[in-house]
């Protein structure tokens, strides 16, 4: 099961795990520091294009629009705020600008990524298989939780009880009637999902076979460059500023 994402569908960019995990680290790096703006930008135009070339062109399209709106505000409306707006001006930017890329990038690896994929290029990349099996017990536990909680919000809004205003002046109730099955529903999940790893052999000590070949493309190499590039440029300028202190 993946996150909103039909296991039919296939797409020409497709990449390799190990570079969205790479491409997540580095983002998670750069927009967390001061990086130049061309730089900070073309690596955030990273999670745009792979989710516009991966099916999911509404998604990328309003994550480059908040981006950029955020940016706008740092630069242009943040200077001349003041009092209450100015807080809510950098509540929002700062808060889009950095976390926005990260959230965006990771929700691409989830949904484009089949745990026998990333199991695969894990193994071949001699990743120890007590990284790799919790990891890719994660990858399945988010997408059935998630699934979970949408047929459970169903059944309270088929009985009358959904998350509304009304819902929210008895809380205690929300709390019985929505929270607890939720909490439940993810113990049960997260056994569920711990049997199945182990029924499929994942902790056996023999060396596994895949249909899937984990390898490499050209999308691959050009991305991991350019992340490269981008990251060895706000490095230059990094160490130049710490030298001239």
């Amino acid at each position: 099961m993946e996150l909103g994402l039909n296991n039919n569908q296939k797409t020409f960019f497709n990449l390799d795990p190990r570079t969205k995990i790479f491409l997540l680290v580095i983002l998670s790096f750069m927009v967390f520091n001061d990086a130049p703006l061309y730089i900070s930008g073309i690596l955030v135009l990273i999670p745009f294009i792979c989710l516009f070339c991966s099916n999911h062109k509404k998604t990328a399209i309003i994550y480059i629009l908040v981006y950029v709106l955020a940016k706008y505000i740092q630069i242009c409306l943040l200077p001349t705020a003041t009092g209450l707006v100015s807080f809510i001006l950098i509540a929002f930017s700062y808060t889009s600008s950095r976390m926005l890329p990260i959230i965006l990038m990771g929700y691409y690896t989830l949904v484009s990524t089949k745990v026998s994929e990333f199991i695969a290029s894990m193994e071949r990349s001699g990743v120890p298989k007590d990284i790799t099996i919790p990891v890719s017990v994660v990858f399945r536990y988010i997408p059935s939780v998630y699934e979970e909680i949408k047929s459970i919000t169903n059944a309270m809004k088929m009985r009358g009880f959904g998350l509304n205003f009304k819902s929210l002046r008895n809380p205690l109730k929300m709390v019985e009637f929505y929270m607890i099955p939720i909490l439940i529903s993810a113990v049960k999940t997260s056994d569920d999902l711990s049997a199945a790893s182990l029924t499929r052999g994942f902790s056996s000590p023999k060396k596994r076979t895949h249909l899937v070949d984990a390898k490499f493309n050209i999308f691959d190499y050009l991305v991991i460059i350019v992340s490269l590039f981008g990251f060895g440029i706000y490095a230059f300028y990094f160490l130049r500023s710490v030298l001239s202190i």
